[in-house]
């Protein structure tokens, strides 16, 4: 029996970390995640304050228990507080900016403002992290534009492999030769 892919949710925002605003970017990541991926996922959420280091340590610790990919939403703004793409850094091996490109490509058709988006990906050993917004029509926007590659992407970094609904999103894999 195949081990199911472990996703982890990390939220960034002072606020939420401290109970006064309600979460909204992950459980509206989680909802999305589980309405388009078909194949077993075990999906773990934890809220953090806007702090490059505890991003950065909370970040390593989802990739160390095998974390097979973390999005993490939210502090991608251009506010002197939002220092998730930073953190992000911190623990990157590899960036694929064009992650970002795409999730600002198609955030730009709904408002001028994506172009002060900072999301991206890297990895860090078998794990892929993606920062995406807090916002959750945003986050739909932006994984609606960058999910088709990320079961791939997954393989090609041995993680464990998830399945996508076609109809939602198709997921693209080479054929075989």
């Amino acid at each position: 029996m195949t081990q199911p892919a472990r996703i982890a949710i990390l939220t960034v925002s002072d606020r939420a970390s401290r109970g006064e605003y309600e979460d909204k970017g992950g459980p509206g990541a989680e909802a999305w995640l589980r309405e388009v991926i078909t194949s077993d996922v075990e999906i773990l959420r934890r809220i953090v304050p806007d702090l490059r280091g505890v991003i950065a340590d909370a970040l390593r610790e989802y990739c160390d228990e095998g974390a097979d990919l973390i999005l993490v939403t939210g502090g991608t703004g251009p506010a002197p507080r939002d220092v998730t793409p930073e953190a992000v850094f911190d623990v990157a091996e590899r960036e694929y900016p064009g992650f970002g490109e795409e999730m600002r490509r198609a955030s730009l058709a709904e408002v001028p403002t994506a172009i002060l988006s900072r999301q991206t990906a890297v990895s860090r050993g078998k794990t892929l992290i993606i920062t995406i917004p807090g916002k959750p029509s945003a986050i739909a926007t932006c994984l609606n534009a960058v999910l088709a590659a990320v079961p791939y992407c997954l393989d090609l970094l041995g993680a464990a492999r998830i399945e996508t609904d076609p109809t939602r999103i198709k997921a693209f894999r080479p054929k075989p030769k």
